[in-house]
C-alpha cells in the first residue's frame, strides 16, 4: 500500500512503473475516473519536449532573436528534457 505524503506525493510501486514504462522524467497525466485516480504516462514524449522548449523560449528573459533554446534553457528544464528523451529512447527500444 502506498501512502500520500504531506505534499500530496505518492510513490508508484516499481512493478507498476515498469509495466507502464514510467521512468524518471516521464510526464504523466492524472485524472479522476469513476472516483479513482488514474495515472497515465504521456503518450508522445516529443510533444512534451516541444511544449517545454516553447515555454522556455517564451519565458526566457533577454533572449535574442536567433538564439538556440539550449543556450537559454534553465539547467533544471534541460535536465528534465534529457530525462524525458532517455525514457522515450528506452521505451522505443523495446
Amino acid at each position: 500500500m502506498t501512502t500520500v505524503d504531506s505534499k500530496g506525493r505518492i510513490v508508484l510501486p516499481q512493478e507498476v512503473r515498469e509495466r507502464l514504462g514510467i521512468t524518471p522524467g516521464t510526464e504523466v497525466e492524472i485524472h479522476d475516473e469513476d472516483g479513482k485516480a488514474v495515472v497515465e504516462p504521456e503518450k508522445n514524449p516529443e510533444q512534451i519536449i516541444d511544449r517545454m522548449e516553447q515555454l522556455v523560449a517564451e519565458t526566457a528573459s533577454g533572449q535574442r532573436e536567433g538564439t538556440a533554446v539550449d543556450d537559454t534553457m534553465d539547467p533544471i528544464a534541460r535536465k528534465h528534457r534529457d530525462a524525458v528523451r532517455r525514457g522515450a529512447e528506452k521505451n522505443g527500444d523495446e
